[in-house]
């Protein structure tokens, strides 16, 4: 299983990614690929989604039973803890 979620990516990308995955909801996709085709489609965000973000989350042997990597400014970052990754929270820069 694979999950892409993507916020203010060009239609392009979303075209592209919609070719490998069934987009389920606006930015929102999912499927079962391979570790090759996973890593192509990430390849593709890497190179079209600009100024956008977006994060890729899939099933693997870990203690969570999934992995992800992100892509883009966000508040969301991802940090490991003693091998588990977690999520931290960024400062809301729209408080000062």
């Amino acid at each position: 299983m694979c999950m892409i979620v993507t916020e203010a990516v060009p239609p392009r990308l979303r075209g592209r990614l919609a070719v490998w995955l069934l987009e389920v909801r606006a930015g929102v996709y999912v499927g079962d690929v391979s570790q090759r085709v996973r890593e192509m489609l990430w390849q593709q965000v890497d190179a079209m989604a600009e100024d956008g973000n977006a994060i890729m989350a899939w099933a693997t042997n870990t203690e969570s039973g999934f992995d992800f990597i992100t892509y883009g400014k966000n508040r969301r970052q991802p940090v490991d803890f003693d091998g588990l990754r977690l999520v931290t929270f960024l400062p809301d820069d729209s408080q000062n």
